[in-house]
């Protein structure tokens, strides 16, 4: 989930001179790569915890992201992302990072020259093997510095959300149990972590004309492979035939064991990912109904949960069948 914007620490006056989209030119003077030199800057489509700028030089066009002070609620590392956007970059999968500059809450990477996919994308011919190789070349990065598991982040999401009185969907609580059963049958058979994206919605995804690149590494950390799968599945709603042809893409065969995980992943994302929805209605500044955005998925959540499925899903992924 991506992009907010925050306090800047530079005060607005007359004699400060704006850019188009309201951005302070002085606040763009702070990084060495882009002061002294004629720009140009737009506002870039999307983001819900940063506003991300084009900024186009004669020495190129990167992109300036502008993120909030404290994302901590949101279980967001600044510093981390920085680093774990570098390690990306290294294999040749994310942007290139230009700077980072942490008191003026800046990340600037490379532009990159592309196609953004959307949801539709993923029915083009031969995308989704390309998709897994590009999955696949992010998790041989160097490891990053800390684990992400969706598991511990509900839980801490939760404590948030019940401490201060947030919303929350009707009946989240019902599938508790459900949770504890869908970790237990991922701990039967438990997988290595590896560097994962953890947050790929289709727009995340780029691609260049010779291979897909990865973006936006907020919620970056090491994981289970099979949740980086399962989170593209529910945030790109592929169909479960996708998911399969993606899963088996990925691994270089056909499992129904890891394709159970994925979907299971998945849809502990969801389950996850919509008390992220119910904190950003609370503390988000931007107009937009993160509400809604998480009943979303609480909705798809629920009806899995509540199916005959789930429990086959369990012993498929258990190795139980």
């Amino acid at each position: 989930m991506t992009e907010a914007v925050g306090h800047t620490g530079i005060e607005r006056s007359s004699d400060v001179e704006a850019c188009p989209d309201g951005l302070p030119a002085a606040l763009l003077d702070t990084v060495e790569q882009l002061r002294g030199h004629p720009r140009t800057v737009e506002t870039l489509p999307g983001g819900l915890t940063n506003v991300n700028y084009k900024v186009t030089t004669p020495a190129g066009c990167f992109v300036v992201r502008h993120f909030t002070e404290d994302a901590s609620a949101l279980a967001i590392d600044r510093r981390q992302e920085y680093r774990n956007s570098v390690r990306a970059a290294a294999i040749g999968v994310g942007a290139p990072v230009v700077a980072f500059v942490p008191g003026q809450h800046l990340l600037v990477v490379g532009f990159i020259e592309g196609t953004t996919l959307t949801n539709a994308s993923f029915h083009d011919a031969g995308l989704i093997p390309r998709v897994a190789q590009s999955i696949r070349t992010l998790h041989s990065a160097e490891p990053f510095d800390t684990d992400f598991d969706m598991f511990a982040i509900q839980r801490r999401y939760l404590s948030i959300v019940q401490a201060n009185g947030y919303q929350l969907p009707a009946g989240y609580l019902d599938f508790s149990g459900h949770v504890d059963r869908l970790a237990a049958a991922l701990a039967h058979r438990p997988m290595p972590r590896v560097p994962c994206n953890n947050d790929l919605l289709a727009g995340n995804f780029i691609d260049d004309g010779s291979r897909i690149r990865i973006i936006d590494y907020e919620y970056s950390g090491n994981n289970d492979a099979c949740f980086e799968l399962g989170n593209v599945w529910s945030e790109c709603e592929l169909s479960l035939d996708q998911l399969a042809e993606l899963v088996t893409c990925y691994f270089g065969r056909s499992d129904r064991q890891l394709i159970a995980r994925a979907e299971l992943q998945g849809l502990m994302s969801k389950y996850g990912w919509t008390l992220w929805g119910s904190i950003q209605a609370s503390i988000s500044r931007i107009d937009y109904d993160f509400f809604n955005w998480g009943l979303q998925r609480f909705i798809g959540a629920a009806a899995l949960f509540s199916s005959r499925r789930f429990d086959r899903l369990l012993d498929q992924a258990a190795g139980y069948e």
